[in-house]
């Protein structure tokens, strides 16, 4: 299935993407699309069966209808950097021996066709698209990634922006460069895991002003979904309606060579993963 929630920031309701491209209204059916519902085999089963029955479901008029965050109520994002070996490489990093993490707080979240916002005095604003995996399942010490696979509740295409200068050069805290407003456009849908056979074989592509940036693949990633989720349950409990942002590949600004192409207000960045919807977002001054 694909889930969605649409409308007013604040106000979004939950929708559901039919088959034939048609938006559905599932306020009917459950209150919102968010953790509580993930975890609720019934609750998901009555979304399933009302999906499959003519008319149960109203049709909505998607015209001006704004797209939200696909997930309301999110517990935790946690981030893992340098996941991909052509983006360790191209920022000539050492290959990581284990995961290295970080955080955004939920508050970064917004829709994928939201304006992001040039944090004042930024200098290096980046692009980054990456995978979100959303967890279904509470996870605790689990022990092989066929575990982790299985605590997946699905799958959503996400923007990891981030300020290169307040992250490296400020510090050396990742989280400062990480976590300005607007920093995590996610959606437009929540793909539930049935629909993404395998999280490995998934091709991602950004656009900055029209120009491909970024093509790359989940193939390239150091550590995959199924292991990134057994390895941060042991660092900490994932909850239904947490958030794993997964890295991104190779095509980041800081990449690039000198002069450096960080994003300025007024630019334009397009980005999708595969079969997990398309976002579009331009660039204004905070």
């Amino acid at each position: 299935m694909k889930l969605l929630r649409v409308g007013t920031a604040g106000a979004e309701r939950p929708a559901l993407l039919d088959r034939d491209g048609t938006l559905r209204d599932l306020s009917g059916i459950v209150p919102d699309i968010d953790g509580e519902l993930l975890a609720d085999a019934s609750a998901l089963a009555r979304v399933r069966a009302a999906a499959g029955a003519p008319g149960v479901l109203p049709a909505l008029d998607a015209t001006g209808l704004r797209i939200g965050p696909p997930l309301g109520r999110i517990g935790k994002i946690v981030c893992i950097g340098l996941n991909y070996h052509d983006h360790a490489a191209e920022t000539g990093a050492e290959i990581p021996a284990e995961p290295i993490l970080f955080f955004k707080a939920p508050d970064t979240v917004v829709g994928p066709h939201d304006t992001v916002l040039v944090p004042r005095g930024s200098r290096k604003t980046d692009w980054e698209v990456e995978l979100a995996v959303v967890i279904g399942r509470t996870a605790r010490y689990l022990e092989t990634a066929e575990e982790g696979l299985a605590h997946v509740a699905g799958y959503a295409t996400a923007h990891d922006v981030s300020e290169r200068e307040f992250q490296i050069e400020r510090g050396g805290t990742w989280d400062k460069g990480k976590n300005c407003e607007t920093f995590n456009p996610l959606g437009p849908w929540l793909v539930t895991a049935d629909e993404v056979p395998d999280p490995q074989d998934l091709s991602l592509r950004l656009w900055v002003n029209g120009e491909l940036r970024q093509d790359g693949t989940t193939a390239e990633q150091i550590f995959p979904v199924g292991e990134v989720v057994r390895y941060l349950s042991h660092f900490m409990t994932l909850y239904p309606g947490d958030v794993i942002n997964t890295g991104t590949p190779a095509g980041v600004a800081m990449g690039q060579p000198e002069p450096k192409p960080y994003l300025r207000a007024g630019d334009v960045v397009d980005l999708e993963v595969a079969g997990l919807g398309r976002q579009r977002q331009e660039l204004k001054g905070a």
